[in-house]
């Protein structure tokens, strides 16, 4: 098998390709797996040391670009088609997996071009732009959430579940301590990063019991280490976490934003939290997918607007003094899990071809 995977841009849309590009090796050694992105998305920086190939096109997004970069944007896409056909001309797949984002648009028309199956991961409940076009298109579009299947057309769709980078968690031993994972995406989230650390200003008196470990992203490290080094909590604070799959090991509660790929891994890890979703993200698919989560009791929102360091304080004592309720919350997370998605697009794919 020779497979694309197209797209990118943020860890939301890369990581659950990572997840299904793995579990095609994991099928079979011999199978050819070919990354295609952009420079500027964060596919540039993990694939290399994930040890998979990426071609970049010089696509661009339109939205919230001006009049000049919408310009500049309009001009790399017959460019971007271009390169994309000379990229299907080389690596000849018999498959092309369009991950979301712009870059995928591309990709996965040259794709029908040359007559090649394609097909679609829509993570959000809430389908962005360049999916919703595409699904007309492609043979196959695997949502995560069933309400997605009123965007595309029906007999297209396979509800699978959004793939996440790990089968299982590692294990690793526990001491007493409440651990506090805080995070905002790959990139950081300089709202929570602020909130957070006012929240533990009028918390010190749970410092004896209370770790935290917090990926603060390149832009506030350096400010936030400064920032810790003067509460007395025992923390962990680092600009990007490589071992993820460790730290969601080590958390009791996770406080983090609510964008696909870390909804999926909350509820196949079965991890209670605090959920804040970004306020600018298309359709305003976060707050989607926070309220499915705290709508099943899996989660608790607090919106981006009303974030600050006193209500959130109030959540994370309320939580750290409530065990109980931390176990109803990751039992309920763990029950909208599907920890087999990766499997289940990798079968629909093979299905697909040999059709």
């Amino acid at each position: 098998m020779r497979v694309i995977m197209a797209g990118g841009g943020t860890g939301g849309h890369l990581f659950p390709g990572l997840a299904v590009a793995r579990e095609f090796q994991r099928r079979d050694q011999m199978t050819k797996v070919l990354f295609v992105g952009t420079k500027q998305g964060i596919e540039s920086r993990v694939l290399p040391r994930e040890g998979f190939v990426l071609e970049t096109i010089p696509v661009r997004g339109l939205k919230g670009r001006g009049l000049r970069g919408m310009a500049e944007a309009a001009y790399g896409i017959p460019a971007s088609l271009w390169r994309s056909l000379g990229i299907l001309s080389r690596f000849r797949p018999d498959l092309v997996v369009g991950l979301g984002g712009y870059s995928s648009g591309p990709v996965l028309v040259a794709a029908k071009m040359k007559r090649r199956r394609a097909a679609i991961m829509e993570q959000n409940l809430h389908p962005g732009f360049t999916n919703r076009i595409l699904g007309r298109v492609v043979d196959r579009v695997f949502t995560s959430y069933d309400e997605s299947t009123t965007y595309f057309p029906r007999a297209k769709v396979v509800v699978s579940g959004n793939p996440v980078r790990w089968q299982s968690l590692p294990a690793i031993a526990r001491d007493e301590r409440f651990t506090l994972l805080v995070f905002g995406g790959s990139a950081g989230a300089h709202r929570i990063n602020v909130s957070v650390v006012e929240a533990l200003k009028t918390l010190r008196d749970l410092a004896s019991g209370l770790r935290v470990i917090h990926q603060t992203g390149e832009a506030d490290f350096a400010a936030m280490k400064r920032a810790y080094s003067l509460l007395p909590f025992e923390t962990e604070v680092m600009p990007f976490i490589d071992t993820m799959d460790q730290a969601y090991a080590r958390a009791d509660l996770i406080l983090c934003r609510a964008g696909a790929s870390t909804v999926a891994e909350l509820t196949a890890f079965g991890k209670a939290a605090i959920v804040v979703p970004y306020p600018y993200a298309a359709y305003d698919h976060q707050r989607a997918n926070a309220q499915a989560l705290e709508g099943r009791g899996a989660a608790e929102m607090l919106l981006d607007r009303e974030l600050d360091g006193e209500r959130l304080a109030r959540k994370i004592r309320a939580l750290y003094q409530d065990r109980g309720r931390l176990e109803i919350m990751g039992r309920a997370a763990r029950k909208l899990g599907k920890p087999q998605a990766a499997n289940r697009i990798v079968d629909e794919c093979y299905a697909l071809v040999q059709k």
